[in-house]
């Protein structure tokens, strides 16, 4: 247990070596959701309490996803996965590992609009629940990236454009342009098929003061989805694997 835990640390460290600054990872995981809330954001007089959890939400969502698709159809496709499935390490070490790269990555340039937000005067309320947040909700958004990659391509445009297809509609149900509490009934019901709905009301409670559900409640439903969403992604990578080698 602890050697395939080291091992999946090893992927971590190589995913962040090679990976991080590919095109398509910059384009989705940073670019796009900027562009995507700044189109939001602008001519629209709302306070900053309010648009700094949905642009913090985003940008988790979007970067700490951004990763894991990359991987796998561009290993197929270099052939350097042949040689990674023929090491002495657990198909899910291997998933563990480029999730932890995408949770590093999500986590920390996520950092960086909580930054901007305490800078216009955003107050944090409940630093260790956010911190926590972060933790949690940047291992759900990878762990869904992982899920979404599970289709045996070597092309990254193509699982990146199926990502997308999957992540736009969540963005638009999770609460992050419109409070929950102003949904109808039927909104409310579909932004709970959305995990970003639960990270969005945890980091507004953080920052506002209060949520539409409990924060303990958001991060429980937040590390359930977490575990669902990596457990399956191990079964459905075990399954594809052999028609990418």
């Amino acid at each position: 247990m602890i050697e395939q835990a080291k091992r999946a640390f090893a992927i971590c460290k190589k995913d962040i070596r090679i990976y991080y600054f590919k095109g398509p990872v910059v384009i989705y995981g940073v670019l796009l959701p900027l562009f995507l809330f700044l189109a939001f954001w602008i001519g629209r007089d709302m306070p900053p309490n309010f648009l700094i959890p949905g642009m913090l939400g985003m940008s988790m969502f979007f970067t700490a996803s951004s990763v894991v698709p990359v991987i796998p159809p561009w290993e197929t496709r270099m052939k350097t996965l042949e040689r990674l499935v023929s090491a002495p390490i657990s198909i899910a070490s291997i998933i563990l590992g480029d999730i932890l790269a995408s949770v590093v990555f999500g986590a920390s340039l996520s950092i960086v609009p909580l930054l901007i937000g305490v800078a216009i005067g955003v107050r944090i309320t409940n630093i260790e629940m956010l911190a926590l947040g972060f933790l949690v909700g940047s291992f759900c958004f990878s762990s869904f990236a992982a899920l979404l990659s599970s289709p045996p391509s070597d092309t990254p445009a193509t699982i990146m454009m199926l990502s997308s297809l999957v992540k736009f509609p969540l963005v638009f149900i999770s609460g992050v342009f419109i409070p929950l509490e102003k949904l109808q009934l039927w909104g409310r019901v579909l932004a709970s098929i959305s995990p970003l709905t639960y990270f969005v009301d945890l980091a507004r409670y953080c920052m506002q003061g209060f949520s539409l559900y409990p924060p303990l409640l958001d991060l429980i439903i937040l590390a359930c989805f977490a575990l669902g969403f990596f457990f399956a992604s191990i079964k459905l990578h075990e399954r594809s694997l052999p028609k990418r080698l």
